[in-house]
């Protein structure tokens, strides 16, 4: 095996948005630093389930108005 090649792997602390904390291992920054996290599994909509939005809400529309009135024959 290659020597040297590896990043350091060292602690660090991460700073939730809700200012809770804990440590971790990472080969993020230096031994010691701290990173603080912008978005969380604590506060983003992608974790706790929040509001989902439709992108295309004129094409289900667009479909109905299509194809509405269409129905199949026996």
């Amino acid at each position: 095996m290659k020597q040297n090649i590896h990043p350091d792997y060292h602690s660090i602390n991460v700073v939730m948005t809700d200012g809770s904390s804990y440590t971790t291992h990472s080969t993020w920054g230096k031994e010691g630093d701290t990173m603080t996290l912008e978005i969380d599994p604590k506060s983003h909509p992608a974790w706790i389930g929040g509001a989902q939005k439709i992108a295309d809400k004129g094409r289900v529309a667009q479909f109905n108005k299509r194809f509405g009135n269409f129905k199949l024959s026996k």
